[in-house]
């Protein structure tokens, strides 16, 4: 089978150095940094002290190093704040002009390649400074995006609101973005609340529209005229939603399109 290959454009890394690089990130972090290694990744998420979506990530090891595959339009958002808590920690941060690829059917020629950790059906990843596959298929990119919004997969801040959606709200717990066990991280107090002791009311889940095609932030109703949620990320006749979870089984709609949940 053919490798097929994707540039994702919207993505960049930071590198992060140091004997505390691995301690540094534990304790800023939703998961267990000390799991990382060359060949597995774990995707992870930064918090506020409430527990609300600040920043995503991809975290793999590359020799001693770890690598942060990031949202590209705020790394350097994420690179500062990182810097803010520096301190006299033994680390360096670097902001690296590598790609991040997504990689289907193959291995990878040169550069760090990863399971994606988030779903199986995202085959794997690669950073690296240049296109790590000589001769592979062009993976499309609508393709990839409707392999992502099937399986409810947020992409950072295109799918979750910045200090608005809280850490299980975005699918988290299932795609392995969160560790109850490990220590103390920022906002860790109330997301294992949240796990524990609560249920959720919203999600973001992924939809199918039946007729039409809303835009992103189009209103989701029931049909009682309710508000059930609003629509994140489209692709053909899928998309993400933001979504009031017991409205979920009932008849939905947005800009006159009949929805389903049941993918």
């Amino acid at each position: 089978m053919t490798a097929k290959l994707l540039r994702l454009e919207n993505r960049a890394v930071i590198q992060v150095s140091g004997s505390d690089a691995k301690s540094f990130l534990q304790g800023l972090v939703t998961n267990d940094v000390d799991s990382v290694s060359a060949d597995q990744a774990v995707y992870a998420a930064m918090l506020t002290p409430q527990g609300k979506f600040l920043y995503d990530m991809i975290i793999v090891a590359e020799g001693n190093n770890l690598l942060l595959d990031v949202e590209a339009s705020r790394k350097s958002d994420l690179f500062r704040r990182l810097m803010m808590y520096k301190l006299r920690a033994n680390v360096d941060l670097t902001e690296l002009p590598h790609s991040v690829w997504a990689l289907f059917d193959g291995d990878a020629e040169h550069g760090v390649s990863y399971p994606d950790p988030r779903h199986k059906s995202l085959h794997k990843r690669v950073i690296a400074e240049s296109e790590p596959v000589t001769g592979a298929d062009s993976l499309s990119f609508d393709t990839y995006e409707e392999r992502r919004i099937r399986h409810g997969i947020p992409d950072s801040s295109r799918d979750m609101a910045v200090e608005k959606h809280f850490w299980l709200e975005t699918n988290a717990e299932k795609l392995n973005g969160v560790s109850f066990t490990k220590g103390c991280y920022v906002g860790q107090e109330l997301t294992a609340r949240m796990k524990h002791r609560t249920t959720l009311k919203k999600k973001i889940v992924p939809v199918k529209f039946l007729t039409g095609t809303p835009k992103t932030g189009a209103l989701i109703e029931t049909e009682a005229g309710k508000k059930a949620g609003e629509v994140l990320t489209t692709v053909g006749p899928y998309a993400l939603a933001y979504l009031r979870l017991e409205y979920q089984d009932t008849p939905l709609a947005a800009e006159g399109a009949s929805i389903t949940t049941h993918l």
